[in-house]
């Protein structure tokens, strides 16, 4: 492969030199919650660009013309209006599939994608054919892309960064699990084919948001409810399996006034129900059913690291804490790691598979 260094996105020739005329690699994770775009910049380095998946639409004071933002500054100017278009983790009908382009046509203009390019773009493994093709038109119709665009497995892509520095994960048996907002996803992968798979929606980021809103409500016997944005703000800023601290907050009271509480147990109450249900789903569900596929093949997965890749993963503690409950419910010694920044893995896998099909001329 010509380039698999993060630091340089250029191309060179047999002689060193560089090919400027090859198209552009880019790499794209549109998730539920954040979409990321790595591509090379003009000066050849990579860019990763991350933004919330989100739009909100507005009235121009002056002229009364229709305006749109997206992302972060969407989220905190309009919060009672911004749609997250993807909650589901796909674009589910014509009418989010709509807001979805809109959204990255302007990720990508803000961004300065170059149109002339390969891309590749993550996506959940869930049987969701619609969705699934709705988020191809997407991609298809966002004006990059113009020498071919392929899709490959989420939990694939963010294993490629856990598991070196190029391409190493396609040449490896090994199991990923993609913690998602929407899904948990398990899947086994040989040499880079996905043969083995399990979903639910039972296990989320989401539900884990719902806990804690719930146990909040709990905590505070009543007195504090908080809707499912802070929620996640909460597990985002506070969550940690190696060293939680209690931390209050501040609420207005109806009629005036404010009212301070502080939060000892409810959002690592909510994590350890997560922690478990994931683990529960991993070791009696999708791993005997694995086992019972190829049991030598499970044995050489299980020699290597078990990946955990989604934005959960983010949480501190979460690997080591998976790891030493899956051990105790398999009774056997694994290993579990995570790509340094699992909000980017996905994204950054996927350019990586872009650049190694740049440079084979295999798009």
């Amino acid at each position: 492969m010509a380039s698999e260094s993060e630091d340089d996105g250029g191309k060179q020739d047999e002689q060193g030199e560089s090919t400027d005329d090859d198209p552009a690699p880019v790499g794209v994770k549109l998730g539920s919650t954040r979409t990321v775009v790595v591509h090379p910049d003009a000066d050849g380095n990579l860019s990763v660009s991350t933004t919330l998946t989100c739009i909100a639409t507005y009235e121009d004071a002056i002229t009364g013309e229709e305006r749109l933002l997206y992302g972060e500054e969407a989220a905190l100017e309009y919060p009672d209006e911004v749609e997250f278009m993807l909650r589901s983790g796909l674009p589910e009908d014509d009418e989010r599939a709509d807001l979805a382009e809109r959204f990255f046509r302007e990720v990508v203009s803000a961004n300065d994608v170059d149109s002339d390019s390969v891309v590749v773009y993550a996506i959940p493994s869930i049987d969701n054919e619609q969705g699934l093709a709705n988020l191809e038109r997407v991609i298809d119709e966002s004006g990059i892309g113009d020498h071919g665009i392929r899709s490959y497995p989420e939990s694939l892509c963010g294993a490629i960064p856990a598991l070196g520095d190029g391409l190493e994960a396609v040449e490896e048996i090994f199991v990923g699990i993609n913690l998602g907002s929407t899904n948990m996803e398990a899947s086994a992968y040989r040499r880079g084919e996905q043969f083995s798979h399990f979903a639910t929606g039972a296990v989320t980021g989401n539900e884990v948001d719902r806990r804690i809103a719930n146990l909040v409500e709990e905590e505070t016997q009543g007195r504090v409810n908080i809707d499912r944005t802070t929620a996640r703000e909460y597990k985002e800023q506070h969550a940690d399996f190696d060293s939680f601290e209690p931390f209050t907050d501040v609420i207005q009271q109806p009629g005036g006034g404010s009212h301070e509480f502080t939060i000892e147990r409810s959002v690592m109450d909510a994590m350890d129900e997560y922690v478990d249900a994931a683990v529960d789903e991993l070791a009696n569900t999708f791993l005997p059913e694995f086992a019972n596929d190829s049991m030598k093949t499970y044995n050489l997965a299980l020699d290597n690291p078990v990946v955990l890749t989604g934005g959960m993963t983010c949480i501190p503690g979460l690997v080591d804490e998976f790891e030493a409950r899956l051990r105790a419910e398999l009774q056997r010694e694994v290993e579990v790691i995570a790509p340094d920044d699992p909000v980017t893995a996905a994204a950054r896998g996927a350019q990586r598979i872009s650049d190694r099909l740049v440079d084979r001329g295999a798009y």
